[in-house]
């Protein structure tokens, strides 16, 4: 008898430790484990936008953050990241023929003018689409801040000056030649450095 009440006694006094630590002990039994983000913290504005827990492709339904939807998003990022570094090089290639014949004509090859205008429209067309295919990619799974000076890190910050000189150019082709002119340098000399940071 008196076995059966020290038993009942400390099976008792573990369940009112467990209750004084504030824990139930059959609602620790039946916790779920903790599920991994599918998302990581730190994406840029684009991609939140569209990719984000309440962006625009979440909310719409199209596609629905689950772990399958992940999977595919991370295959469509290799590709985008892939068609990106690709069309770089394109455009780079088209930007050195529009500067030539941009220097042409600032000494008075006024022939090449139409030229000079329908190779602009190759290079903004390839240059925002190039732009567009890195800032609306879907975010990897983790995001990491890496301490000091990386390839990644000089890539972007050339991107930041040769985007705003890339608009700039636009801007000024027809209010202001000697704007114009230093904007394209500008964001050709940036583009091509942070073409080869990123290869380097």
């Amino acid at each position: 008898m008196n076995r059966y009440f020290l038993i009942s006694a400390l099976f008792l006094a573990s369940l009112m430790s467990f209750s004084q630590d504030g824990s139930d002990l059959f609602s620790m039994l039946e916790e779920p484990a903790e599920t991994p983000s599918l998302l990581p913290d730190r994406m840029l504005v684009t991609q939140r936008l569209l990719w984000g827990e309440k962006g625009i492709l979440r909310t719409s339904g199209i596609a629905p953050l689950t772990l399958e939807q992940r999977q595919k998003e991370l295959k469509l990022r290799r590709t985008m990241l892939t068609a990106h570094q690709v069309l770089g090089y394109t455009t780079l290639a088209a930007m050195i023929a529009q500067g030539i014949i941009g220097g042409k004509l600032y000494t008075g090859q006024n022939d090449l003018y139409e030229l000079h205008k329908d190779m602009a429209t190759v290079v903004n067309i390839g240059y925002f689409t190039t732009a567009g295919l890195s800032l609306f990619t879907p975010p990897p799974l983790i995001n990491k801040k890496v301490k000091g000076f990386t390839s990644i890190k000089a890539h972007k910050t050339l991107a930041t000056i040769h985007f705003s000189a890339m608009v700039v150019t636009n801007i000024y082709k027809d209010k202001n030649k000697e704007v114009h002119k230093g904007a394209a340098y500008t964001a050709f000399g940036s583009y091509a450095l942070a073409v080869l940071v990123f290869k380097f």
